[in-house]
């Protein structure tokens, strides 16, 4: 079964405000607004993010699973990041399973107050082991 939660009541308020601030150029926390054409349609399809760097990369997290916007990046190979009138195009490459686990537990570091309720039981102390038997349900992409 692929993993993909979807929003509840409180996102359906928050994730419009982050977007709309984002949008005006105000990060959250590092936000920004991801932009990727829809795999059937050919529009852009937006969503608010929080980019991390790791190791001199940034990378995407999908912390709610396989999403529209994971599922949209895989079949169009990137997008861009966009905050107020700044754009930045990227490619994006998914990161296996096994080069996950310190990547995740960087971005539960930095936003588990956000977004630490789609992890369940596991947080930034979680062991590594713990970590690879979530990843699959948390798709990564590596930007360039």
């Amino acid at each position: 079964m692929t993993r993909n939660i979807k929003p509840n009541a409180a996102d359906k308020i928050f994730n419009p405000i982050a977007k709309f601030l984002t949008g005006l150029g105000i990060s959250l926390a590092g936000s920004r607004i991801l932009a990727v054409r829809g795999r059937k349609s050919g529009e852009w399809r937006t969503v608010p993010v929080n980019p991390l760097t790791y190791n001199g990369e940034r990378y995407l997290v999908a912390p709610r699973g396989h999403t529209q916007w994971v599922r949209n990046m895989r079949a169009a190979g990137g997008g861009e990041l966009r905050l107020g009138r700044k754009v930045e195009a990227f490619e994006a490459v998914e990161v296996p399973d096994d080069e996950k686990p310190e990547i995740l537990r960087l971005y539960l570091k930095k936003w588990a107050w956000e977004v630490g309720r789609f992890f369940d039981d596991v947080t930034a102390e979680s062991s590594d082991e713990r970590l690879r038997e979530i990843a699959p349900g948390f798709p990564v992409f590596r930007l360039r």
